[in-house]
């Protein structure tokens, strides 16, 4: 696996796809050296601070202590989730963590698209608020981390540890695919992890207010309920307007 650096243009498929994880991370912390022996700075990770974004980043400062993390503040996060992360900031202040914002407020995208644009057309606010400030925050990267685990969803039931990502042009890895729910929490718990409040109120999936709703599952089942949609367009690849 310490061959030639696997890159966008350079893809021969996930090299840990013979890969029999054994440890107790189920792999997360054999893919995390990988990609940063790889990649160097040149990785970034890209958190929601949900429940899987706090193991991850435990994770991966037990590797790279300094490591640079991007929050997507679309400026319509619950106060908790901002909370966690000044908690976060103080357990781990090497980690370099952004906050990055879109180029139009809340206030400014109403004026441009009209009020409520979640309501209407979320996968455009998504574009707007999300999609468009991550491809700016990766600009320049080689690579980027991603907390998603192959349970969460059908259309992540086969995330690899290392995948050629036709969305950013990147290399996306993603540590924790062999997690389950219960992994996540009880990993939290050994280790006295914060983690966003929200979880105990039956939200196992947290995001922007007006798009997040309780669940009595462990699913992203709460996320733009009455739409046909659990993605925000972070995982899939799609045009630029989407």
């Amino acid at each position: 696996m310490e061959n030639d650096i696997v890159t966008y243009d350079h893809f021969p498929g996930d090299p840990f796809t013979n890969h029999q994880p054994d440890d107790e991370t189920k792999g997360a912390l054999d893919v995390i050296h990988w990609a940063y022996g790889q990649y160097g700075s040149d990785v970034v990770y890209a958190c929601s601070f949900g429940a899987e974004g706090i193991v991850l980043i435990d994770l991966i400062s037990k590797v790279k202590p300094d490591a640079e993390v991007v929050f997507l503040d679309t400026g319509l996060h619950f106060q908790e989730t901002y909370e966690l992360i000044e908690k976060v900031k103080n357990r781990y202040p090497e980690l370099r963590i952004h906050m990055k914002k879109p180029e139009l407020t809340v206030e400014e995208q109403a004026e441009e698209h009209g009020s409520a644009l979640w309501k209407r057309q979320p996968d455009q606010c998504c574009y707007i608020r999300k999609i468009k400030p991550l491809e700016d925050a990766l600009s320049g990267a080689a690579a980027w981390f991603s907390g998603l685990r192959r349970e969460q969803s059908p259309s992540r039931s086969k995330t690899d540890f290392v995948n050629k990502d036709e969305r950013f042009k990147l290399i996306k890895v993603c540590p924790l695919i062999h997690w389950t729910w219960e992994d996540v929490w009880q990993y939290i718990r050994l280790n006295r992890l914060d983690y966003n409040e929200l979880h105990d109120q039956n939200y196992p999936s947290v995001g922007c207010i007006p798009c997040t709703s309780p669940s009595t599952d462990e699913s992203r089942s709460g996320r733009w309920k009455g739409f046909n949609k659990t993605e925000c367009g972070l995982h899939t690849a799609g045009n630029n307007n989407s």
